[in-house]
């Protein structure tokens, strides 16, 4: 048995779980499978299936982009004139 941990890429946890999910297998076959503890296999699981009704919410609408848009392009424009006035004060102190 191997000492030391292995991370495992975000593509591969969505495969194992994935197949956790679709129940073809046993969590132990797929766990000699792809090399991994079934406890983690689970975890996995548990993760996809709380997080999965996340992928359907949206938390604006088309029109609240446009606003949003405008709200950041008006902090941008207030950011860049502060900018310019603190860079010409430190001008006039050199």
């Amino acid at each position: 048995m191997k000492n030391t941990r292995s991370k495992h890429s975000p593509a591969f946890k969505a495969k194992v779980a994935l197949a956790a999910v679709r129940e073809q297998e046993s969590t132990a076959q797929l766990a000699r499978r792809y090399g991994v503890h079934p406890n983690q296999i689970y975890k996995w699981k548990k993760q996809v299936i709380e997080q999965l009704a996340s992928v359907f919410e949206r938390d604006s609408t088309p029109g609240d982009e446009i606003g949003r848009e405008g709200e950041l392009l008006k902090k941008i424009g207030e950011l860049t004139v502060e900018r310019d006035f603190l860079s010409h004060g430190l001008e006039r102190r050199r």
